[in-house]
């Protein structure tokens, strides 16, 4: 923790890494809702201080697990409580949404924090198929607004613009705004999970961001075919790219692990299908004994994330950017908390930010 406890600017040296936050808003078995809200407030005030770059939250729906249900909605909590930080979603699934709500949604943020907000749109359900054809179905929506999901892209885009859409009735001149007077826009941001997103975000000459801490696999087939493909536009003139990736980080690497177990445990419930629950404290993880198959997704899952003490933490975003070819890592804090933790704060996640920015800023 820096001893001052001022604000410190995003690194803007050439060359330099810069870290944002992936945030899902997670639920532990000790907290309410209102806690794990309260619990990431403080998260993205610590990571508004240290000087992290953006912070992204997700949109996942009925699940146990995760807070984070309506990006907007929780954008627009911490863009309140923060100063300086870009707010984004990480992301927006487009297909459960009519484009212009998002559009005016994003917009509205944008006019209330000015230069301040990203729109990181994603083409998955975010759900299971229960709760997707509850979001889809009530609204009229269904499997072709996946189909449809690089038009919806444009019309974001189009709507969000100061000149807004005509929209082609005879005899009328008719513009569809999603505010009535933009002077600036969001960063919109393409996300992706597999090589559709990489194509698709070159075709559109959109900034690109891979979900390494949810696939990683294909990462770096990706990232080249999306730059090899990029086609300038006026939202990124050449590939603009990161990566995230789970990140715990303690004092020792012994300590790391032990905070790591409960998110470890519950992504190989989720692979096999298993139901879900809250996110274990690490006493109830470090007892639950897991099956072969569910032991070797756990293992398969630390690969890939950045777990251990402050230098071995740090040496692993750097081999990340290095691998990638990327100047900014999003990490997604992904500790758990001990029994007896204060239920509206989550100490562990906040050490993360504040042990990877001593070592890398």
């Amino acid at each position: 923790m820096h001893a001052t406890g001022k604000a410190r600017p995003p690194r803007s040296v050439e060359g330099a890494m810069q870290l944002s936050v992936l945030d899902l808003v997670p639920v532990r078995t000790d907290q309410s809702t209102s806690h794990a809200l309260a619990a990431s407030t403080a998260l993205a005030q610590t990571a508004d201080r240290l000087g992290y770059t953006r912070y992204w939250v997700a949109e996942h729906h009925n699940m146990p697990s995760v807070a984070a249900t309506s990006p907007p909605v929780v954008i627009a909590h911490l863009a309140a409580h923060t100063t300086r930080l870009r707010l984004g979603s990480g992301g927006v699934m487009l297909p459960n949404h009519a484009p212009l709500a998002v559009a005016e949604q994003f917009a509205l943020l944008e006019a209330a924090h000015p230069g301040r907000i990203d729109l990181g749109i994603g083409r998955a359900p975010g759900s299971d198929p229960v709760t997707s054809m509850a979001l889809r179905g009530a609204a009229g929506r269904d499997d072709r607004d996946i189909e449809a999901f690089p038009d919806y892209l444009d019309d974001v885009v189009a709507l969000m613009s100061a000149n807004g859409v005509r929209v082609p009735i005879p005899n009328q001149r008719y513009v569809l705004k999603a505010t009535p007077a933009a002077v600036t826009e969001p960063k919109l941001w393409l996300l992706g999970s597999s090589m559709y997103s990489a194509h698709l975000a070159a075709a559109k000459g959109l900034p690109y961001v891979f979900a390494h801490h949810f696939s990683g696999e294909g990462t770096a087939e990706a990232l080249a075919v999306y730059r090899s493909e990029f086609r300038p536009s006026d939202l990124a003139p050449e590939p603009l790219t990161f990566l995230t990736v789970n990140a715990i980080v303690a004092e020792t690497h012994d300590e790391a692990m032990a905070l790591a177990l409960p998110n470890l445990q519950m992504m190989a419930r989720l692979r096999t299908g298993q139901p879900l629950g809250p996110l274990d404290l690490v006493e109830d993880a470090q007892s639950t004994v897991l099956s072969p198959q569910g032991q070797h997704i756990t293992e398969a899952v630390l690969r890939r994330s950045v777990v251990g003490s402050p230098t071995e933490a740090a040496e692993q975003v750097r081999a990340l950017a290095d691998e990638f070819g990327v100047d900014e890592v999003m990490v997604n804090p992904a500790a758990s908390a001990y029994r007896g933790t204060d239920p509206a704060t989550a100490p562990a996640r906040d050490k993360t930010l504040e042990l990877l920015a001593k070592e890398l800023f």
